[in-house]
């Protein structure tokens, strides 16, 4: 008999040779971007600057772009971007519509799920609920396996990759970590474009009048990035070539564009804004815009497009402006998680 045995027998505490073993399960941890908690100014900075300061996003030395982050960005910034938020701020619930439309593609999941057993929880990469606390509710629910979703269609270093790193970052406190697997990126996979095909049919038709131009506008990515290897362009094509040969559609009647372009380095063109404008001022008067790297709409699908852009767009002689929703938290987005996270825990359970 062992030393350990013995004790165990003498305390009754189960020893290694009595301890009843106890299957575990596999569970799922969505992952997006992340919100602001309030559209204060306050909140607004305290988000910006855990978002602005990750290596991942912001790939200058932290010498020099610290000072600059902590100084002139964020005390100008944010009074703006607060402004932004309430523009399209879920007042009924008091959050942004990302976490709205996160947690209900959350919980859409769960319902699929439930019958065989397999927990969802949802997280943000930057705010709350942080990915630690993701983790540590999937523990608490039996889980010894863990399938990551990070809530980006195309892959990308500061997406895709800041998703994960977070995730092992959460375990690397813990004494008895749960194994994790990641889902990769799925830019032309048949369960989004799917699901991305029919969203646009569905918007399209729910118009009173017709586009003369349906324009792909892109998460845009500094250049530099892509130069050092990041795939993030390369996916964008895939998602746009599967999305066209499903819609019908030539790259002439489904045109990609970039938004979202921060400081003064060489971004993926063309830039959506001057884009617009130029085609306004070409004489296209009608357009609809859709949003194909955000599964869920945001502060940049809704406001940057749904408010900004149309203005500029009105403003350089345009007359009908409609944008495309995300997919959300529709049944159409829930079928597709479903799809993706079935077949990566295919073998897993």
């Amino acid at each position: 008999m062992s030393f350990i045995d013995a004790r165990d027998r003498k305390t009754g505490n189960p020893g290694t040779a009595a301890a009843t073993v106890r299957p575990g399960t596999a569970g799922v941890l969505l992952v997006n971007l992340g919100t602001p908690d309030g559209t204060d100014t306050r909140s607004v900075r305290r988000y910006l600057s855990e978002f602005l300061s990750d290596r991942r996003v912001i790939e200058a030395s932290p010498l020099v772009w610290q000072p600059i982050l902590q100084g002139i960005v964020l005390t100008l910034r944010p009074r703006k971007s607060a402004a932004n938020y309430r523009r399209i701020w879920n007042t009924e619930r008091d959050e942004s519509p990302l976490r709205t439309y996160t947690r209900g593609q959350c919980a859409g999941l769960a319902a699929k799920l439930a019958p065989d057993g397999i927990p969802v929880e949802w997280a943000m990469r930057y705010g709350a609920p942080t990915t630690a606390s993701g983790i540590d509710r999937l523990i608490e629910r039996g889980c010894d396996r863990i399938l990551l979703l990070p809530l980006y269609p195309q892959y990308s270093a500061t997406t895709t990759a800041t998703a994960n790193d977070q995730a092992f970052r959460a375990l690397m406190r813990l004494r008895r970590q749960p194994a994790l697997r990641t889902v990769p990126s799925f830019p032309d996979d048949p369960a989004y474009i799917d699901a991305l095909a029919d969203s646009v049919r569905t918007g399209l038709a729910a118009l009173d009048w017709t586009p003369e131009l349906l324009i792909a506008s892109f998460h845009g990515l500094p250049v530099e990035y892509v130069q050092r290897g990041d795939p993030y362009i390369t996916e964008c094509a895939r998602t746009m070539n599967a999305l066209r040969e499903a819609l019908g559609m030539t790259p002439q009647e489904l045109p990609v564009t970039f938004q979202s372009r921060f400081g003064p380095t060489r971004w993926l063109a063309p830039y959506t804004e001057p884009k617009i404008k130029k085609w306004a001022a070409a004489g296209v008067r009608r357009i609809a815009v859709l949003t194909p790297g955000f599964l869920a709409d945001c502060i940049e699908t809704l406001d940057e497009i749904g408010n900004e852009l149309r203005e500029a767009f009105v403003h350089a002689g345009g007359e009908r402006f409609a944008t495309i929703p995300c997919l959300n938290d529709s049944p159409a987005a829930v079928t597709m998680l479903e799809r993706l996270v079935r077949r990566e825990l295919a073998g897993w359970r």
